[in-house]
């Protein structure tokens, strides 16, 4: 494998038979990412089915469940590359009973696939799909109108179902360049990894080409570093006495030796003296990395903490406005109580106030005193002490959360902050 690669990770969405599981299996397929026996398996499958073709969506669907019923009900975390770039794909259940899977399993995506059936354009399902898209802050999401075939890979239909999707772009925060739209024929492989014969009239990209040009850097959603503290390591041995190093993930921007840092809650500040990766001793630390820093200064630091460049502090504050959506059975209410988990930091929290239930069409939103399993709505929650935080617009990581049920330990919402 290259360490050269880049990597992209992807979110797929689609209503049920628009094709989207067939679409991952044909990419897997065209970039030789099955096995032999997994090929074979789906060959006898096709034909057991009566099929004069082979069904790729047995590629991904794996649970009895899913393949009795033909449908995707969970998240499936799916593998492929090419001599560019590893690709992770969160295959994603597309109906409204699965709102939170689609909420969480495109969480950590930087582009959302969402797929269109041709014969039906968009619909209902298209508008949740989107606003979920736009709710996450994808960076990029492509609109491929699926099943072109059927329709006689018309042009004239594929502009209709554009035209009525960039109604919903304009209504959304998204900007046009970063909506592109591919009319493809997942079945029979055209504009999937190659240009199709049989569109001439579509002059971009096939979809691996598109996702191939993409840049992980142009999809970061920021450059400021965050580095919440996950452990502290303090070696009892002769040649490390005196070692104190901070361990944790690197999110948002890079850390270089010599940064001027500023220590969170405590506001004390210090500078990089060393930065180490597993064996290695390094200048500097992308993003991602899984890192141990050491500073110049002995300071009080500790699990649940956090370490920023001094130019560029997130907020701090016992209050937070936040998009909620509800992915336990049980409803949130007004003055429940919760531990709220903000990376590795945990809190008590009380709903303060639920300003609204959103609808997920982008027709605005209305009272509600509740929140329901799937519902996504704005929450306003009171905290026992300030979390160093930034808007989810902003960075990804520090923006958002989770809520946990006290003592039974269930996760019950999902948190994106204002």
């Amino acid at each position: 494998m290259s360490e050269n690669r880049k990597l992209i990770k992807i979110a797929t969405a689609g209503s049920v038979d628009d094709g989207k599981s067939t679409l991952i299996g044909r990419l897997l397929y065209d970039t030789k990412s099955l096995t032999t026996d997994k090929i074979e398996a789906i060959e006898r499958s096709s034909k057991q089915r009566g099929y004069d073709y082979l069904d790729f969506s047995l590629a991904t669907d794996g649970l009895v469940a899913e393949r009795e019923q033909g449908i995707t009900i969970d998240v499936a975390h799916i593998y492929f590359n090419t001599e560019k770039t590893n690709f992770i794909v969160a295959d994603t259940p597309g109906h409204v009973e699965y709102t939170r899977n689609m909420v969480t399993g495109a969480s950590t995506s930087q582009v959302a696939i969402i797929l269109i059936d041709a014969r039906k354009g968009v619909i209902e399902q298209t508008y949740r799909h989107f606003f979920i898209s736009n709710l996450l802050r994808m960076s990029h999401v492509v609109v491929a109108i699926n099943k072109m075939d059927l329709v006689n890979y018309d042009e004239e239909v594929f502009l209709n179902i554009k035209k009525d999707f960039d109604e919903l772009v304009a209504k959304s925060d998204f900007s046009e360049d970063q909506i592109t739209f591919i009319p493809v024929s997942a079945l029979n492989g055209e504009n999937i990894a190659r240009k199709s014969e049989e569109m001439p009239w579509y002059i971009g990209n096939s979809l691996l080409d598109h996702l191939e040009v993409l840049e992980p850097e142009d999809l970061q959603e920021s450059s400021v570093a965050r580095f919440p503290v996950q452990y502290v390591i303090r070696p009892k041995t002769e040649a490390f006495h005196d070692f104190r190093g901070f361990s944790g993930k690197l999110y948002g921007g890079s850390l270089k030796v010599g940064d001027e840092v500023t220590l969170l809650p405590s506001m004390n500040t210090s500078s990089i003296k060393s930065i180490h990766f597993f064996d290695q001793e390094l200048d500097e630390a992308a993003p991602g990395s899984s890192i141990t820093v050491t500073l110049n200064s002995e300071v009080d630091l500790s699990r649940g903490d956090m370490l920023v460049k001094s130019d560029a502090v997130p907020r701090s504050e016992k209050q937070i406005s936040a998009t909620i959506c509800q992915v336990n059975s049980k409803g949130l209410r007004v003055g429940a109580k919760y531990i709220l988990q903000h990376g590795v930091n945990r809190v008590l929290a009380k709903v303060d106030q639920i300003e609204s239930k959103i609808h997920t069409d982008f027709s605005g939103s209305e009272e509600a005193d509740q929140l329901k399993l799937n519902d996504i709505g704005k929450v306003k929650f009171r905290l026992s002490k300030p979390i160093h935080f930034d808007s989810y617009k902003e960075n990804k990581s520090n923006g958002s959360f989770i809520l946990i049920e006290e003592g039974e330990f269930d996760t019950v919402s999902v948190g994106f902050i204002d």
